[in-house]
């Protein structure tokens, strides 16, 4: 979250609308840890990053989602068990 945070502040400055996704935890590895994070503003620019791949695109995604409708959500993705083709 550190490294986005400068962008962060002069997008507030900017009176940008945004939302930010947040590694809370990894287990197993990860290209990200704990505190990696992912911003998309209104336009849809985005800073950050959470992983790559298709979970970038799934939590982009989850922000745009988060940005116009204002709910925040907690979301697991990765490998599964039950889903060994799951996101990541």
């Amino acid at each position: 979250m550190l490294d986005i945070a400068e962008e962060l502040d002069r997008w507030v400055a900017e009176g940008r609308d945004f939302a930010v996704a947040t590694v809370v935890a990894v287990g197993g590895s990860a290209p990200r840890g704990a505190g990696a994070a992912l911003a998309v503003d209104a336009d849809g620019t985005a800073v950050g990053s959470v992983s790559g791949g298709c979970v970038e695109g799934a939590v982009y995604e989850l922000c745009v989602r988060a940005r116009e409708d204002g709910v925040t959500v907690r979301e697991r993705v990765g490998n599964s068990d039950e889903d060994p083709i799951a996101v990541g």
